[in-house]
């Protein structure tokens, strides 16, 4: 064991690539019920923003992509936590997210979880707390 600590402490944000941030901006608000709480324009003609979980600390940029790159759907890694994971499939489902049909349910030790894709194809997952 390293008798030097990195002292790196806990995540802020991750980085998802957005061809249309005022789109993204709509599904993680209206479909997600996250909240904008950065955007701010930078290096020209970009746009910083980040949107977080009503209570989390941890948030997911809405990036541009670097020039000349596409963005390309990718499995994010992303794991949402909720407390009732019916309610927020059928939730999304009503709002006309690209979920899962159903709830997996693998039994312990994984919890139930569920896929969905935001507008640029990129998947994040939904996972029951325990």
């Amino acid at each position: 064991m390293s008798t030097t600590a990195s002292r790196i402490d806990q995540i802020s944000l991750v980085i998802v690539p957005s061809t249309d941030q005022d789109r993204s901006i709509e599904f993680y608000e209206k479909s997600l019920g996250f909240e904008k709480r950065t955007d701010i324009p930078f290096g020209g003609d970009y746009r910083w923003v980040e949107v977080y979980p009503p209570h989390g600390t941890t948030g997911i940029a809405l990036a541009p992509p670097r020039p000349g790159e596409e963005v390309k759907p990718v499995e994010t890694g992303i794991a949402l936590t909720t407390d009732d994971i019916d309610a927020t499939h059928a939730h999304l489902q009503s709002k006309g997210v690209d979920v899962d049909a159903e709830v997996s349910r693998m039994g312990d030790p994984v919890p139930p979880m569920f896929w969905f894709r935001d507008p640029d194809g990129h998947s994040l997952m939904v996972v029951q707390q325990a």
